[in-house]
């Protein structure tokens, strides 16, 4: 839900509204648009439509741009950089966290219609590509021709790499695979001043300096305008098979994952899911879920005969720890099949009707079994739902708190539950956020996540490459 145009409220959020210069002083507009002709727009559906992103804050910035070239966007930077202007980057618009919503109001740069895949080069493994361009797209391109771009966020269909690369984005794959960041080669990246840098390069293997590469990654947007990527594909794997299966309890289903680990098992993916997450996935999605109050998806991909062989020895380890119904989906087609359930537990808890306050916290996996006991803890201590599910086999778990906002005080319910939340993933060595970042909505607990060292090393970074502090301003530095 986003609040009213021109406003962020405080509540369920980091902080205030920090309207800044950008929002105080518009003298500047008319000159940036005869400036920019061929990119720039200060029209009421544009500014509305770059406001936000899939999280609850919103705040219209005064103009949009929609560059086409990195040398377009170095421009626009010089310019903003002279006339003390913010600059929001914006991707698909995809976040959980009001990472590129433009608080300071200024100039939302737009990377939709750089949205070109540049080279894809199976001799070197690497794929050259724009900001724009949509991750699943990426990924069908690659693989037509037997290559692979592991990296799968679950809003892969709509979320495009350059937002992925400012989150550090990962998914169910990252356990066998691994983030983003194991991906991404080289950068070319515009500074705040307009200056074109390029970091890494397309060999796979580079140590010239510091891993500049690393630094981008995932800084959502406050050091660098990422103009293009150079990223490692490697070989599709020729085979996958999927196995769903339902538990009795969610602790039976989340033991598990150390029973499969155990047994010297790396699937590609670990998906668990509690009673709540499966109640509204049966009312939502079209593929049937058998009865059980836990859910444990798991895929093994490889050659056909290591991955059978996989497949022989996780099914006596989920029937001797408890599972009910064991569902096997062999093949592309196959797997797909019992995805699509995995894929349905977000949008299902959306048709609830209730504000649904995604939680990305990561905790050890060895407290994974505590972490789930203590969404139900929450549930019972402030009274609304919460539905966990998410990446068990890295101990990323999505906990949900479903909020009924019209009800009083559901606010600052909410507030003190995530309060014990962090607190308590923090104490068992954990992190409030393993792939949506801090952005707003996280801003509040960044001191607690953060100690005052690493968050001065972070301010010291960011005068040193944004020294005016124009870009993305008002978010966690």
């Amino acid at each position: 839900m986003k609040k009213d145009e021109g406003e962020v409220k405080a509540a369920l959020c980091g902080g205030s509204d920090r309207r800044g210069k950008g929002g105080r002083e518009e003298n500047w507009l008319p000159a940036f648009l005869a400036e920019f002709p061929e990119m720039a727009t200060a029209s009421p559906d544009a500014l509305a439509q770059n406001a936000g992103d899939a999280w609850l804050a919103a705040h219209p910035p005064q103009a949009v741009a929609y560059p086409e070239s990195a040398e377009s966007v170095a421009r626009l930077a010089r310019w903003a950089s002279a006339a003390a202007v913010p600059i929001t980057a914006r991707g698909a618009g995809r976040g959980y966290v009001g990472g590129c919503v433009p608080i300071q109001g200024g100039i939302v740069v737009n990377f939709s219609r750089m949205n070109r895949i540049r080279e894809i080069d199976p001799q070197d493994g690497v794929a050259i590509v724009e900001p724009g361009v949509i991750t699943a797209h990426l990924q069908e391109a690659a693989a037509k021709l037997g290559w692979f771009y592991p990296p799968d966020p679950a809003s892969a269909a709509e979320s495009s790499l350059g937002g992925n690369i400012a989150t550090n984005a990962g998914g169910p794959r990252c356990l066998k695979y691994g983030v983003t960041r194991h991906y991404v080669l080289g950068l070319e990246v515009v500074l705040a001043d307009g200056t074109r840098v390029r970091v890494g390069g397309r060999t796979h293997k580079n140590k010239v300096g510091f891993d500049l590469v690393g630094l981008f990654v995932g800084s959502e947007g406050l050091l660098g305008l990422v103009t293009e990527a150079t990223l490692r594909l490697i070989p599709h794997p020729p085979y996958r098979v999927a196995v769903a299966a339902v538990f009795p309890t969610v602790e039976a289903a989340a033991g598990t994952v150390e029973r499969i680990f155990g047994a010297g098992l790396l699937p590609s993916a670990l998906e668990i899911a509690d009673r709540l997450t499966l109640e509204r996935a049966r009312e939502f999605c079209e593929e049937p879920i058998p009865p059980g109050d836990a859910h444990l998806f798991i895929e093994c991909d490889g050659q056909p005969a290591g991955v059978d062989a996989e497949i022989d020895r996780l099914l006596p380890i989920l029937r001797r720890a408890g599972a009910g119904e064991v569902r096997i989906g062999r093949g592309e087609e196959g797997c797909e099949r019992l995805w699509r359930i995995r894929r349905s537990f977000s949008l299902a808890l959306k048709q609830s009707g209730l504000t649904k306050l995604n939680e990305d916290v990561v905790v050890p996996r060895r407290r994974l079994v505590d972490l789930l006991r203590l969404g139900r803890e929450i549930e019972r201590r402030f009274g609304f739902p919460v539905a966990c599910f998410g990446h068990a086999g890295d101990g990323n778990i999505h906990v949900n708190l479903m909020i009924d906002r019209s009800l009083p005080g559901a606010e600052a319910r909410a507030e003190e539950a995530l309060d014990l939340l962090f607190a308590q993933v923090i104490g068992w060595g954990g992190s409030i956020t393993g792939e949506h970042g801090i952005g707003l909505a996280k801003d509040r607990w960044w001191p607690l996540a953060a100690s005052p060292e690493v968050r001065k090393l972070h301010e010291r970074l960011k005068a040193a490459l944004d020294p005016a502090g124009l870009l993305n301003p008002g978010k966690f530095v």
